[in-house]
């Protein structure tokens, strides 16, 4: 019989962002910056989007650089987790 060697896949997106708030108990607002462009002038914006991620040991500051993971809902607003601190 042989053993499966296979990597256990990410589900889930990934994103990068930066944390605006740790106000609440074991939960940080991070904002993630996108840039889009406009399909008719092509003119390239700045989209910004907030997102309530779990923290589970509050061990992350407002301005750390953070990448969270899309997973199952925690509670109402919560559907991210953090990974870990971002590479500069």
């Amino acid at each position: 019989m042989k053993k499966n060697n296979k990597q256990k896949k990410t589900k889930g997106k990934i994103l990068v962002g930066k944390v605006v708030s740790d106000k609440m108990d074991k939960t940080v607002v991070v904002e993630v910056i996108r840039i889009k462009e406009h399909p008719k002038y092509k003119k390239r914006y700045k989209v910004r989007k907030k997102y309530k991620a779990h923290d589970e040991k509050n061990q992350y500051k407002v301005g750390d650089k953070v990448v969270i993971q899309e997973t199952r809902p925690i509670s109402k607003h919560k559907k991210w987790k953090v990974i870990g601190l971002a590479e500069s």
